[in-house]
């Protein structure tokens, strides 16, 4: 009988280091295998194409994810990474309370004390939690292929964009709505377009800020509430139409 070859990974921890040793190269191999269909699967998402169709798709059915992120700072170029994933899924104005995403990451980076005091996110709860790779694939499939919304979006593109990249080498291909955009198109002569104005002047409770789900709840209440503006006193119909007066702003 042949003997295993002294060079295998398995057979050589398996005489080393014994058992154990022996389990963590074949779990060392899985994990490989895991990411390697991670970073697939994103990378076959982000390579699908945009549908047309779903310009034609009328709001009151439209399928939607608003989400947020919760970050160690706010340049995704020099250094700063993503602490937490917040969303939920809405369709039309029916917020799917049922249907909501949150997951800390492990990042590799120290988070400061003021974002730890804004956020109540730790270092040690970081350490426990899933790599930046499991949560942002995970978060891409509670999204699939949902039309995306944000406040202030460009923050949160910008480090999804580097997420992607970094984890996969690709970059974001779904369409994005920026509640904050919309305020801007619908309330023109306001002055503040914060998250915090604008949940306060629709009468929307604040809880729970700086909490990426939490804030992603507050999001889809405001974009609900936009959303029946623009249907009923805008008498804009169908995403594409939305997209033709916001981009007029």
């Amino acid at each position: 009988m042949k003997e295993p070859n002294k060079g295998g990974g398995f057979w050589n921890n398996l005489r080393q280091g014994g058992m154990p040793s022996a389990i963590a190269s074949i779990r060392g191999g899985e994990t490989a295998q895991q990411t390697a269909q991670q970073m697939a699967f994103i990378r076959s998402l982000m390579r699908e194409k945009r549908r047309p169709e779903v310009l034609h798709t009328p709001l009151s059915k439209l399928e939607t994810v608003v989400f947020d992120l919760e970050t160690t700072g706010f340049s995704s170029q020099h250094g700063d990474e993503i602490l937490s994933f917040g969303a939920i899924k809405v369709v039309g104005d029916e917020i799917r309370e049922e249907e909501s995403f949150y997951t800390l990451v492990n990042c590799s980076t120290s988070i400061p004390d003021n974002i730890t005091e804004l956020t109540g996110i730790t270092e040690e709860m970081c350490r426990k939690a899933p790599s930046l790779m499991d949560g942002l694939h995970n978060f891409m499939s509670f999204v699939g292929k949902r039309v995306l919304i944000a406040h202030a979006s460009a923050h949160d593109k910008a480090f999804l964009n580097a997420a992607l990249w970094k984890t996969s080498k690709v970059q974001l291909t779904h369409r994005v709505l920026d509640t904050m955009m919309l305020a801007r198109w619908l309330e023109p002569s306001r002055s503040n377009y914060t998250l915090d104005e604008l949940l306060a002047v629709h009468g929307i409770p604040i809880h729970g800020r700086h909490h990426a789900l939490e804030d992603a709840k507050m999001t889809a209440k405001l974009w609900v509430s936009y959303l029946r503006e623009i249907t009923q006193r805008k008498q804009v119909e169908t995403l594409g139409e939305l997209y033709a007066y916001l981009s007029r702003t």
